[in-house]
């Protein structure tokens, strides 16, 4: 049987995401604005590929874009286990995972309806209260809530 795989564009210089759970792909997309059509920078994203680690994978390739690390942190959020690579002239001079930051701010919607960040124009404002287990704790109404249910503002 004859081995096939898939080829996926090297960029010159720019951000590897890799090893996103598929289901979590547009998600990430949204967190880190690539959707905007301000974004110049090209982006490619490969949707549903083999992985030996996870059945299927998802991943984006941003060229010409670098990002900090409390913006990629973000990504912990909803893909806690994605890998970082910075490319520099087609060599990857840093691979990194994400953090959960300690606070998450407008980026999670409370899921208590009475919160008054769902009644009035503020952003949303959370502590991590147990990294482990990803439970976060709304700052205002103290609801907590798991990572893994969680609906993004």
């Amino acid at each position: 049987m004859k081995r096939q795989e898939l080829m996926v564009a090297a960029i010159k210089n720019g951000t590897v995401i890799d090893h996103i759970p598929s289901n979590k792909l547009f998600q990430v997309v949204r967190l880190l604005h690539l959707e905007d059509k301000n974004v110049e920078s090209e982006v490619m994203i490969g949707y549903n590929l083999p992985s030996k680690k996870m059945g299927n994978k998802s991943i984006i390739k941003i060229s010409e874009k670098f990002f900090t690390d409390a913006e990629l942190n973000v990504l912990s959020v909803v893909a806690p286990n994605v890998t970082l690579c910075v490319i520099r002239d087609y060599e990857v001079v840093e691979k990194k995972r994400v953090t959960l930051p300690q606070e998450i701010i407008g980026i999670v919607k409370c899921g208590n309806p009475k919160c008054i960040t769902n009644n009035e124009p503020m952003s949303t404002h959370f502590h991590v209260t147990d990294s482990k287990h990803g439970i976060i704790q709304c700052k205002y109404c103290e609801k907590e809530q798991k990572l893994d249910t969680i609906k993004l503002v």
